[in-house]
């Protein structure tokens, strides 16, 4: 099937009642494992990319190895742009063929928010570009959690027509996923699904795997205070309502792990496709693991 709209993928896991993996990218080996898994498992997939990975790979890198293979799969994909933080980006993905955007304006005030997820809404509808938006802010580095408001959400999709919505719910960028509570709000997420019907997408979902930290600090890294999602209160969003998840923490701890590993089993390896196919390989595991879970395994039929 060909790339698609995230529209289409949107309606579906919204009207079916399960949600769709959205895995990051930056490079040909997240790419490969994140499509080659979802073909396995017959999963639609969003594949996507941030405007750290577009600096760092450059667009038209990124945009040009997934039109070049969008033919060679089954399953339904889209190219989506994950936290554009300005409609000059916006505009550059559609101009690179994105089928899917999110503009991140939650930093803004709301009324601004609002009519800048406007302006991108009137941009992408026409083209059948699929928007996604956020209300309230994730903790990160340096920002402190607001938790969206159910009934400021309802009215923030009727302003803006936005196809999909990201609440905070009480997730984290980083390594760190949950900082001061124990879990995530789910009451919040079911009052939200109530009142607007739209599909929600959870970001700072990872789970950050605890055979992974471990694994990377036996191979010589260093990573501390690591905390990610457990898989029990993934499914429970996803039964709350929840019908797109972001991944991106568990993909480079499986890819940082396995490229440790070998690095020091295989000491006078020098050919790059020695070294980089196994951590390929566990990066495309992890893909597989987070569709299961998200019980989208199966659901390419609907399409």
């Amino acid at each position: 099937m060909p790339l698609v709209s995230g529209r289409i993928i949107f309606d579906k896991a919204n009207e079916f009642g399960f949600a769709v993996g959205a895995f990051n990218f930056s490079n040909l080996e997240f790419l490969k494992a994140i499509l080659e898994a979802a073909e396995e498992e017959e999963a639609p997939v969003f594949v996507q990319t941030t405007e750290k990975a577009i600096r760092y790979a450059g667009i038209e890198y990124l945009s040009g190895m997934v039109h070049a293979v969008k033919d060679r799969y089954k399953i339904p994909f889209a190219l989506h742009l994950d936290h554009g933080k300005s409609i000059d980006t916006v505009l550059l993905a559609i101009r690179h063929g994105y089928t899917s955007v999110m503009i991140d304006a939650s930093d803004k005030p709301y009324e601004e928010n609002v009519k800048i997820t406007s302006e991108v809404v009137s941009l992408c509808a026409p083209l059948g570009i699929s928007v996604e938006a956020e209300l309230g802010n994730l903790e990160g580095e340096e920002a402190e959690t607001r938790l969206a408001d159910p009934e400021q959400a309802k009215d923030f999709l009727l302003r803006t027509g936005a196809d999909a919505l990201a609440p905070a719910v009480g997730t984290a960028h980083g390594i760190l996923k949950l900082r001061e509570r124990s879990e995530i709000d789910f009451e919040r997420i079911k009052r939200t699904k109530e009142l607007t019907n739209a599909p929600l997408v959870l970001h700072g979902a990872s789970g950050v795997y605890k055979e992974y930290v471990e694994g990377i600090n036996l191979y010589g890294g260093l990573v501390k205070e690591a905390k990610g999602i457990p898989d029990d209160q993934i499914k429970r969003a996803v039964e709350m309502g929840i019908n797109k998840v972001n991944t991106d923490t568990d993909l480079r701890l499986a890819f940082t792990y396995a490229l440790r590993k070998i690095l020091a089993e295989e000491k006078s390896t020098i050919d790059p496709r020695k070294i980089l196919k196994p951590a390929m390989e566990e990066v495309k595991e992890v893909v597989k693991r987070k569709i299961r879970l998200l019980r989208s395994s199966g659901k390419a039929s609907l399409f």
